[in-house]
This record gives C-alpha cells, sequence and structure tokens, in this order.
C-alpha cells in the first residue's frame, strides 16, 4: 500500500516564486511520483490568526484551491478539502488538549517568537501544535513533507500521539517528517527572503507588466560584474551553465541582465497564469472538486474520531 502523506498550507494571499520553489512544486512532484497517497488541505482554522474578515477567508481559501490546481495537482489521484469543511479536526484537538501541558506548548517556535517580540499571544497561537497534531494524526499519516526549520510540528505530532496512546492504548500511527532536500531559499528583490512580510514577491502567476514591475526593482551591488540577487532569482529558472555566457557577456550590464530575467520569468509563468486564469472561469467547478475531497476526507477522518471517542469513552 502507499504511505499517506499530508500537508496542509495557509490561504494568506497571493503565492509568490518563494512558495513555489521552497514548498509547492515539491508537493505536486511527491503527489506525481505515484509513491504515496495524498491529502492537501487548506488550514483556513490555522490562518485565523492573520486574517480575521469572512470575505478575504473565503476568496483567499477558493484562491489557493485554483493555485494548486494550475499547478498540476489532480483531485482524482490527491484529496484536496479545506480544514473547517471536516469538524474531526477542532473536535480532535479539544480532546488532545486534555492529555498535553501548558509548559509544553510553551517550547513551541511559534509561541516563543510571539512572546519574544512582546507581542499579545492568542489562544490559537499558543495552541497552534494541538490542531496541526490533530490535522495529521486524523488521517494515519506516515510522511508530512516540511523543511527542516519545521521539523518541530511533527515532533508535537509524535508525541502527543504517544502520549494518547500511553493512555488509552495503541490509536494513533507515529508520522515522520519528509525533510525536503535541496529546497531553495529563494531572495526577494531586495535581497533578503522573499517574503509577503517584507513585500519583496515576485507574485507566481504575475502579469507581464508585474514581472516587470517586481525584476526592475531588485536591488543590485554596484560593486561587483554580477548583480547577485539578479543571479541568485535567475537560477531559479536557468542552469549556471546557460547563465554563463548571459552573464559573462553582460558583465556590469545590469540592465540587460535585468531584462532576460524578464523573458525567462515570463516564458515560465505564462503557461501557468494562462491555466489558472481558465482554472477560475469555473469556480463552481472548484467549490466542487472542495466538496468532494470534504466528503472523502470526512470518510477517513470520522472513523479514526469515533475510535478516539471510544477509546475515552465518549462513545
Amino acid at each position: 500500500m502507499k504511505k499517506i502523506l499530508l500537508s496542509g498550507v495557509k490561504p494568506t494571499g497571493r503565492p509568490h516564486i518563494g512558495n513555489y520553489f521552497g514548498a509547492m512544486k515539491q508537493f505536486v512532484d511527491l503527489l506525481n511520483s505515484g509513491d504515496y497517497q495524498c491529502y492537501f488541505f487548506i488550514a483556513d482554522y490555522h490562518a485565523l490568526n492573520f486574517i480575521q474578515n469572512a470575505e478575504e477567508m473565503r476568496r483567499n481559501s477558493l484562491d489557493l484551491a485554483i493555485d494548486y490546481l494550475a499547478l498540476g495537482l489532480d483531485p482524482k489521484r490527491a484529496i484536496l478539502f479545506k480544514q473547517s469543511d471536516v469538524s474531526a479536526h477542532t473536535e480532535l484537538a479539544w480532546i488532545f488538549d486534555n492529555i498535553v501541558t501548558v509548559p509544553y506548548l510553551e517550547r513551541a517556535h511559534a509561541f516563543k517568537d510571539a512572546e519574544a517580540k512582546g507581542r499579545e499571544v492568542n489562544v490559537g497561537t499558543f495552541n497552534y501544535p494541538v490542531l496541526m497534531a490533530a490535522d495529521i494524526l486524523l488521517y494515519d499519516t506516515d510522511v508530512v513533507p516540511v523543511g527542516a526549520d519545521q521539523k518541530q510540528h511533527i515532533e508535537y505530532a509524535r508525541d502527543i500521539a504517544q502520549k494518547f496512546n500511553n493512555a488509552f492504548g495503541e490509536t494513533f500511527k507515529l508520522p515522520e517528517p519528509l525533510i525536503l532536500e535541496n529546497v531553495a531559499t529563494v531572495p526577494g528583490i531586495d535581497g533578503r527572503k522573499m517574503s509577503k512580510s517584507y513585500n519583496n514577491t515576485i507574485p507566481l502567476f504575475a502579469t507581464r507588466e508585474e514581472i516587470e514591475k517586481a525584476v526592475m526593482g531588485i536591488v543590485t551591488d554596484s560593486s561587483g560584474d554580477v548583480p547577485t540577487n539578479v543571479y541568485a532569482i535567475h537560477k531559479l529558472f536557468k542552469t549556471e551553465e546557460e547563465l554563463k555566457p548571459l552573464y559573462d557577456a553582460n558583465k556590469g550590464k545590469y540592465a540587460n541582465l535585468k531584462k532576460a530575467l524578464i523573458e525567462d520569468i515570463d516564458a515560465f509563468v505564462k503557461p501557468l497564469r494562462e491555466r489558472r486564469a481558465e482554472i477560475a472561469k469555473d469556480e463552481k467547478k472548484v467549490l466542487e472538486i472542495l466538496k468532494d475531497g470534504a466528503a472523502r476526507a470526512n470518510a477517513v477522518a470520522s472513523v479514526k474520531l469515533i475510535e478516539t471517542k471510544k477509546k475515552i469513552g465518549a462513545i
């Protein structure tokens, strides 16, 4: 039998090329490898920490589904659904809440980071690892693809599963992290890591005009022949062997190199942009895909939830 793979993505706005090369491409590649039964969910409940506007949440969730379909995610081979459409996620999280402790959750990176920055921490941020554990454990997940910096999330899920199993009997499978190797850290147009919070992104489905504006705004270092930030982004779209003659012939000619980068990004983005526009014409069909995915996810999650409730005496 295929191993079960699960991944969730928060619907926090337009994806950029950093999101694509850093995670989205790998998720679709893992599905297309044929090695896994894949669950991909839109983590709208997790996103409530960032978005507290109903229309924005609806729009972002639908857009994220369209994005994944445009990138080649086949809903017949993967289960694509919204987290909020499977109530077992939050019900199981409450059950787990009663076997974890406050000091244990205080060790979570997200909580420690928020506290260090002096932010008032809401319960959702503090409890984030418990809901994430429920997301993972409901489906007898074998592997969760994550970057090395997100490994703690899987460790929390394993700890909570083990604690429940010790208290109530063998119930949950212990998942493993699938560390995405050789994942590019994509620089933004200012040289820092590409991030919406830095406002330094190149949108994944950008128009030609948006690409031109973003690329011409890339910060360049006038001290060398090769503009470091331009070259770092360019390497995502062409091999170093392909780029060498171009950069050798245009030493110090930053405008020429930026124009070449515009052409290469647009050549890559254009078919994705056109495919996305075609899918977006039929939003009803996308909603049907999410509805079908939720039904398939519920069929699995409800079985695990009933088993769990029997173990704790709720049934």
